[in-house]
């Protein structure tokens, strides 16, 4: 076998049964077992989970690559990010001044700042030069606990750079330890001298053929599609050409909704079929009851209501309706944050989730919104064996301490292989 973990004080399995996801009423009790061992195989699939005693007794005669003792600490599923926009070059740091000067999002990007800001930068930049800054900024989101991660290309906007994009997170996926879920996003934003439907067209008739061209022949697999669903973007008619033209060629519809005006995204979400809407600062009554009833996991991301000063998304509703809720650090030139753990705490403080809601949002529900609940999200036998190692006595320290993840999570782990070891644990204690 590839790994033992030994006698971890808890061993947070998230869930037991192999559901696909959480409700509100499911995250309540969170399943954690104490004193516990777990085992992965060289498969890097988990094997056998449950009291160290038993583990012990069972796997006596067994050899390990490696073995951990977990005495005084907990082990927790990887963190899912359930929404980022990691490849960019033209960071915007001279807007976030005009920002907390009172400019808002769609007056930076009326003035040519925002998303076209990054474009411009991303058009020039060559695929290396980009490659080189997504595996600096997955490495961050790996050390701060996330072990699978969406991706999203949307700042090249014309086929040839977008194709770029999709090719950099392509050859993240094959040379890095983190799983990745990528997404085509060229309807990220309409580009210059062109309108809303003259972009539809040009995705619908281009790209996504291109798309599906590659994906046959091997060279690049996209698992999602998104439209920037938005006043002055793309309307919701042009939104659902998008979708539908993507769900065609077998991609999952994952796409940014009802962010700054109510748009009617998650009552066309749910009609469509969407796998996810995110942002859904402005979701109407009735777009959360579709998204309840159709399954549709709303991914809020507390990061962008925090650092724009917009309304926060209404968790509390949602999770009451049943609404499958996942979470996402919107990582982005314009919400810079890499740590789900400070996701979490965010979802804890602002939108009023429990601790136990939002590690389900961050895990099982995050992998759900990305089709992955299958083999990601929690730790059962037969899935994936990816997980955190946190230099504390109780898993909740993952959520109350905020920002402070460089001394807690002591080892990361993706397919039973420690990908990342942590050497301040060993000489301080997390408290």
């Amino acid at each position: 076998h590839r790994l033992l973990l030994e006698n971890a004080e808890q061993l947070v399995l998230v869930c037991g049964r192999r559901e696909p996801y959480l409700r509100r009423d499911g995250a309540a009790g969170l399943s954690v077992l104490r004193t516990a061992s777990l085992v992965v195989g060289l498969d890097g699939c988990i094997k056998a989970v449950g009291q160290a005693d038993v583990i012990r007794n069972q796997f006596s005669e067994a050899t390990f690559e490696r073995i951990i003792d977990c005495s005084g600490k907990c082990v927790l599923p990887g963190l899912v990010d359930a929404h980022t926009h990691p490849v960019w070059a033209g960071d915007r740091v001279h807007e976030f001044a005009m920002k907390l000067a009172g400019a808002s999002y769609m007056e930076i990007h009326k003035a040519g700042g925002g998303i076209h800001f990054t474009v411009e930068h991303t058009q020039k930049a060559t695929e290396d030069e980009l490659f080189s800054t997504l595996q600096h900024r997955l490495g961050r989101m790996l050390r701060a606990g996330s072990t699978l991660v969406e991706c999203k290309s949307g700042y090249g906007l014309n086929l040839e750079s977008e194709l770029k994009m999709l090719r950099v997170i392509e050859r993240a996926k094959k040379s890095m330890d983190i799983g990745i879920s990528s997404t085509f996003c060229g309807a990220h934003a309409v580009p210059k001298g062109k309108t809303a439907t003259e972009a539809t067209d040009n995705i619908i008739n281009n790209h996504l053929p291109k798309l599906k061209e590659l994906k046959l022949s091997g060279e690049i697999h996209v698992n999602n599609i998104d439209v920037f669903c938005e006043k002055g973007v793309f309307d919701l008619e042009s939104t659902r050409r998008i979708l539908q033209a993507g769900k065609d060629i077998g991609l999952q519809i994952n796409f940014h909704g009802d962010e700054l005006h109510p748009m009617k995204s998650a009552e066309l979400g749910a009609e469509l079929g969407a796998r996810a809407i995110s942002h859904l600062e402005e979701v109407s009554d009735e777009g959360i009851v579709a998204m309840a009833r159709s399954k549709c996991a709303a991914v809020l991301l507390p990061t962008t209501a925090y650092m724009l000063r917009l309304k926060q998304p209404q968790a509390r509703k949602m999770l009451e309706e049943g609404v499958i809720v996942a979470l996402g650090s919107d990582f982005n030139p314009n919400a810079y944050c890499f740590s789900m753990p400070m996701v979490m705490h965010l979802a804890c403080v602002n939108m009023k989730m429990s601790m136990n809601e939002a590690l389900a949002a961050a895990t099982i529900n995050a992998a759900y919104a990305l089709g992955k609940s299958d083999t990601h999200g929690s730790l059962e036998v037969g899935k994936q064996g990816d997980l955190l190692i946190i230099n504390s006595s109780r898993w909740e320290h993952l959520i109350y301490q905020f920002g402070g993840h460089e001394a807690l999570i002591n080892y990361v782990i993706v397919k039973g292989k420690v990908v990342y070891e942590n050497e301040r644990c060993e000489t301080m204690n997390s408290y």
